[in-house]
């Protein structure tokens, strides 16, 4: 089956108050938390293409960030179950879409739902 997959979402879980490895182990949830829905195509670890020289730790990922790839038809149920999950984290969204990038930030659940709303309505604009 092709992969029809034309919105690309990267999170980074960026709560300054959390050590590198909490970042992490956010981002790792998450994943886990995604792969369980059919509306996602694809969920991955962000490679980190210039590591720190003598770099050891997480396998050259960078820390905290997830990718993920789905239709745009599944926006809304995709953006409920962020909401549901990450309100009240502190994130940085990269929206990729229609050839064009929208990056947001949120601190709160309420800064959370503008972005969310502002992310639907990047995607939905074609």
């Amino acid at each position: 089956m092709p992969n029809k997959s034309n919105v690309r979402l990267t999170l980074n879980f960026n709560d300054l108050n959390l050590e590198p490895r909490e970042q992490d182990e956010q981002a790792q949830w998450f994943i886990t938390e995604l792969k369980e829905m059919d509306e996602i195509e694809n969920v991955t670890r962000v490679y980190d293409a210039n590591p720190p020289e003598g770099n050891k730790a997480l396998g050259g990922f960078l820390v905290g960030m997830l990718i993920a790839e789905f239709n745009a038809e599944n926006t809304k149920k995709i953006f409920r179950f962020l909401s549901d999950r990450l309100g009240g984290k502190s994130i940085q969204l990269e929206l990729e879409a229609n050839g064009m990038k929208l990056k947001v930030s949120a601190h709160s659940r309420e800064e959370l739902e503008l972005a969310i709303k502002a992310a639907q309505e990047f995607i939905a604009a074609k």
